[in-house]
């Protein structure tokens, strides 16, 4: 078991995803702070129910069980005076339990996840790189600078589902499966929703 700060958010980072943040609470900017100089992650997890903001008086957000390890690779001042970081996804994690600092930072015991056995691309999943190498076509993804290995299914179906305009609850499922074959199938039945060839 490890204790790493967290990041909670309504939406869900992926490894080798990309996502960027704007820090305004002092908590957080502490964090990234940390992070930056220690070059050390910290945890991204899925708020099911509750707001990225504290409030006094709101109880606190329900978060998931499992979240995604994140590093700073971009930062910046933004037009309106906030910092700018853009984070990218690294391992996943399970969270068992969390504690709260005195200045409202969320710490989690978590244990990692072992990256996914090295997988071959079946032709079946050719139609995932087709989707996915239309998405890059967008100028919003192409500043992302993702570096993207598409003969690893893994990194094709991650990416994929970070892109897409998905239901959070729906992402934070994805990331949870830990058989690449059970992830294409559940996003072939999603990519067949979309284009209405379900209906």
């Amino acid at each position: 078991m490890t204790t790493i700060p967290l990041f909670p958010l309504s939406a869900v980072l992926f490894p080798g995803g990309r996502m960027p943040l704007q820090i305004f609470e002092q908590r957080y900017l502490d964090l990234v702070r940390t992070s930056m100089k220690s070059g050390e992650p910290f945890g991204v997890v899925w708020i099911r129910r509750g707001s990225e903001v504290a409030q006094k008086g709101r109880a606190a957000a329900d978060l998931g069980d499992w979240g995604t390890l994140a590093r700073i690779v971009d930062w910046d001042q933004l037009p309106n005076g906030l910092l700018g970081v853009t984070i990218e996804g690294d391992g996943r994690f399970d969270l068992f339990e969390t504690a709260v600092q005195a200045d409202g930072l969320v710490l989690g015991e978590v244990t990692y996840r072992a990256p996914p056995a090295r997988a071959d691309m079946r032709p079946e999943w050719q139609s995932m790189i087709d989707v996915l190498r239309s998405l890059e076509a967008h100028p919003h993804v192409q500043r992302m600078s993702l570096q993207l290995d598409y003969d690893d299914p893994w990194q094709v179906a991650w990416a994929l589902v970070q892109l897409l305009p998905l239901e959070e609850y729906i992402k934070y499922e994805l990331l949870g499966l830990d058989e690449i074959a059970a992830l294409m199938e559940e996003l072939d039945r999603i990519l067949n929703q979309i284009s209405g060839e379900d209906a």
